[in-house]
């Protein structure tokens, strides 16, 4: 299943075209993805959107806003005016999610993730007392994972042929 869901900056306003046979609003803007490693460059996308969502994208959309954006990712083949065939990355919007709760559209320094770190705090750091345990928890559910195939004598097969 093709499903993805991206927090991402705004590049360019979304700009609403509409298909010639039914007049449904199409929307399309640029937008960009923080790399996976901080010194991994930002990662830029078309997302579109069809229907009701073209206009929601025009109605509260705005350039810098941070989102989370859902929906389906695909790869589209574009032939460049040179003459090169190029594939690009093309997001089908399903559902549009403001981060931070601020429709102002400047990004809110609360909604930047922080960055991960591996070190350890210094030698000379003060011990803490433990906390005291808490109380017990039940233990999770645990799954099942034999296969749905019977058991069957040695030699017999459920296969009709």
């Amino acid at each position: 299943m093709n499903h993805c869901l991206l927090e991402v900056e705004v590049l360019e306003a979304p700009q609403v075209r509409y298909t010639q046979d039914n007049q449904t609003p199409v929307a399309e803007m640029a937008v960009q993805f923080d790399g996976l490693r901080p010194d991994d460059p930002p990662g830029q996308l078309k997302v579109v959107g069809w229907g009701s969502l073209a206009q929601d994208l025009q109605n509260r959309v705005q350039v810098g806003q941070r989102l989370m954006v859902e929906g389906r990712l695909r790869m589209n083949t574009v032939t460049r005016q040179d003459g090169v065939k190029e594939k690009r990355a093309e997001f089908t919007l399903s559902r549009l999610h403001p981060v931070g709760g601020s429709s102002s559209g400047a990004p809110m320094a609360a909604s930047a993730p922080a960055p991960m770190t591996t070190s350890r705090p210094p030698a000379a750091a003060p011990v803490r007392a433990a906390a005291p345990a808490p109380a017990a928890q039940p233990a999770p559910p645990a799954w099942n994972a034999s296969p749905l195939v019977p058991d069957l004598p040695e030699g017999e097969d459920e296969i009709p042929f």
